[in-house]
């Protein structure tokens, strides 16, 4: 569910080019695989704090990728935004940021949810926890990442396909936990408990899971909270056939994910993609990212919108982020050789 905003002007571009007043000293032109209406609200809120506006692209992280590669120099994108730390990891690899230096970020971002070389930024948070349906499975006994292969499980687990961004970065964490042999037994344990192949997305998987087909998943805590807010009864319920368990309480905690973004390595507009990505650390940015989308806030003194908090105070990994890309071709091997599809 993409949430609508007010009617805002915004400078939208196509795939078939920018306009000419694109090369303005007085504007920024955002590359975003963000996907929610609600983020049309950032684009006015920095217009506003700054008097700048935003020309966007939007795509899916690989087109946009194979685009920035193609234009090279010439290309006019300042910022290039994506979902998970594993896709601007992919960017970083592809030479496509230049470092930032500000203070603001230093300062406001925690040095966990940022590259190391302050190429890229995280800018909201998300959760992956763990969700069963009670009449299922018992919850006491998937309290752990690991707990998923455990033999009472057989038959009773849903999950995306191996080739999911956020399957990858969950995995290249683990393999950062547990080491190469660990997480080659998990990826095994859980093949051998599935209820059916992997498909669909987090939605979908939580919808499985509250009817029974499944009794267990994965996903993203904002999916969940989406179907609670929802304005259809049939989604609402399943949300209430649910349990959320918050993993690892008692070892690292549970594994946190990005949405975030870094100033593109030609941008010919440097000073005004620094403010935009300073923005989208500012106070009401965050807001917009929970209060619009269910999001978790990057800064710690921003809180989290209500509904979020309901979900309870959990422990989170604080493992860096760049780690889910660092193992990433890690990670799909161990898919493939596992059979996880």
């Amino acid at each position: 569910m993409r949430c609508k905003a007010p009617h805002i002007v915004i400078a939208l571009l196509t795939f078939a080019g920018l306009p000419a007043a694109s090369q303005a000293a007085d504007e920024v032109n955002v590359y975003s695989a963000r996907h929610y209406d609600s983020d049309a609200l950032l684009y006015d809120g920095f217009r506003k704090a700054t008097g700048i506006p935003v020309n966007l692209i939007e795509g899916n992280g690989p087109e946009l990728l194979a685009r920035l590669k193609a234009e090279g120099p010439s290309s006019p994108a300042d910022v290039f935004l994506a979902v998970d730390a594993g896709n601007l990891w992919l960017a970083e690899r592809a030479g496509i940021f230049q470092p930032v230096d500000s203070k603001l970020l230093d300062a406001r971002v925690p040095a966990h949810l940022r590259d190391p070389k302050n190429l890229w930024f995280g800018a909201s948070t998300r959760a992956r926890a763990i969700f069963v349906n009670p009449k299922k499975v018992d919850p006491n006994i998937v309290q752990r990442y690991a707990d998923l292969v455990s033999p009472s499980l057989k038959g009773k687990v849903c999950m995306r396909s191996s080739s999911a961004v956020y399957n990858l970065s969950l995995l290249g964490a683990l393999i950062a936990r547990w080491g190469d042999a660990r997480a080659d037994a998990w990826v095994k344990g859980v093949v051998a408990n599935f209820a059916r192949q992997p498909a669909g997305n987090d939605t979908s998987l939580l919808k499985a899971v509250a009817s029974g087909e499944c009794g267990v998943t994965i996903a993203n805590h904002y999916y969940y909270l989406r179907l609670q807010k929802s304005s259809l009864a049939a989604e609402r319920d399943a949300a209430k056939a649910l349990t959320l368990i918050w993993p690892d309480q008692d070892g690292p905690g549970a594994h946190v994910n990005i949405s975030g973004g870094g100033m593109v390595k030609y941008a010919p507009h440097p000073a005004a993609a620094v403010r935009f990505l300073e923005y989208l650390a500012s106070d009401a940015a965050q807001r917009i990212f929970t209060d619009a989308n269910y999001e978790f806030p990057a800064v710690a003194t921003v809180p989290a919108d209500a509904a979020a908090q309901a979900l309870g105070r959990f422990k989170i990994d604080p493992i860096n982020v760049s780690v889910y890309g660092a193992n990433q071709g890690k990670a799909q091997m161990m898919f493939d050789r596992g059979g996880w599809r």
